[in-house]
């Protein structure tokens, strides 16, 4: 079999929607074949690049990020159950699941993720997460592919428990037959109460929200909106965005952490991956 892996060195602030982030190794991958080669070193899996931040002095690990070969959508009508390649964006589907009158993934509106990464952090709003129609993902690990039930994951809030070194390749929901219409209204109402969210580059919440508490409010509460280190802000349109105003570094958005973390007066734990640190 021939390989024709790409790979190249670039900038993550180039793979990140927070736009921040040194070199890296990037190998895009079109294949199993492709994912063996890849992965012969260690590495990170790259999707929409949302919810990373990356350090400024870039990471040592092969970044891998799946081609368009695994941007793949099986056929909806007259199915509940889907597969979908891991590299599907997560927004398109959403949308396609409407007009197809298959209700379960609305909560997920607005959502910028690939499915694979969505799996890996347990994507989701307060109106839903992967995990409510998750059934099975298939993953590549130690040089070949094996199925999981989505029980199998550990998926928790904003979390999961892949096994070790594993890439998803694959994965399948279990939808409800509904009505394009009837599905269109939800996703309205989850439209209308995420309006607030900034339109500047971001990488999602910052902060998960503490138990029976919002982070977003904890920090409105403290006063921390438009609080700034160099172009690294607490976004003004809602308290648990950190925006980059143009050139941040991730040392800048560090120290933004830290500034919020103790103006709240406790501890709020990250949503987003730190690589390179």
């Amino acid at each position: 079999m021939q390989i024709t892996e790409s790979h190249r060195t670039t900038e993550l602030s180039r793979l990140t929607t927070l736009r921040v982030g040194g070199a890296a190794e990037l190998w895009e991958v079109e294949s199993v074949g492709e994912l063996h080669t890849a992965t012969s070193e260690p590495f990170l899996v790259i999707g929409a690049g949302s919810n990373v931040l990356a350090s400024d002095e870039g990471v040592r690990e092969r970044v891998v990020r799946l081609g368009r070969s695994f941007n793949t959508l099986s056929e909806f009508e007259g199915k509940e159950e889907i597969w979908l390649g891991a590299a599907t964006p997560l927004p398109g589907l959403v949308r396609r699941a409407q007009q197809a009158g298959l209700s379960g993934l609305e909560g997920l509106l607005g959502v910028p993720a690939v499915l694979g990464g969505a799996v890996a952090m347990n994507a989701g709003t307060r109106f839903g997460a992967i995990d409510d129609t998750l059934q099975e993902v298939e993953l590549f690990v130690d040089g070949s592919l094996e199925r999981l039930p989505a029980a199998a994951l550990g998926l928790a809030y904003r979390r999961s428990q892949l096994p070790l070194h594993s890439v998803i390749t694959c994965v399948r929901f279990r939808l409800t037959p509904s009505t394009p219409e009837r599905v269109q209204r939800q996703m309205e109402q989850v439209d209308a109460a995420r309006k607030g969210q900034p339109k500047k580059k971001s990488a999602g919440c910052a902060f998960k929200n503490p138990q029976g508490d919002s982070a977003g409010r904890l920090i409105d509460q403290a006063g921390l909106k438009g609080l700034r280190v160099g172009d690294a802000m607490v976004s003004l349109a809602h308290g648990n965005f950190i925006v980059n105003m143009g050139n941040a570094t991730s040392t800048q958005v560090l120290e933004l952490i830290e500034l919020i973390r103790a103006a709240v007066g406790r501890e709020l734990d990250l949503e987003w991956k730190l690589w390179g640190f």
